[in-house]
């Protein structure tokens, strides 16, 4: 019998698509499109340590206010660096 791992997820990605989302306001030039946002999420997902997990009690139970306090400044941290990452990307494949 295979084993069902759909239950499985990267805790993270929860987080950086909401703060993708919120930081979108912010850089309307990418907001604009569905595929530089999903580029901004990819981008920022691949700087932070994946976190798979089952259940999110799971995880936010054994955190301690600094570990979470510490995943929240990381993820801020790489969405901020990926929009300004997909912007120049973008800026530079406009003018060649």
């Amino acid at each position: 019998m295979p084993a069902d791992f759909s239950s499985l997820y990267n805790h993270h990605e929860r987080e950086v698509f909401a703060a993708v989302m919120d930081a979108a306001e912010a850089h309307p030039e990418i907001a604009a499109s569905n595929d530089l946002l999903c580029d901004v999420a990819c981008v920022a997902l691949n700087r932070l340590t994946p976190r798979y997990i089952r259940h999110e009690v799971d995880f936010s139970f054994y955190l301690t206010e600094h570990e979470r306090h510490e995943i929240d400044t990381a993820i801020a941290d790489a969405v901020s660096y990926a929009f300004n990452f997909v912007q120049a990307r973008t800026a530079l494949r406009a003018r060649g």
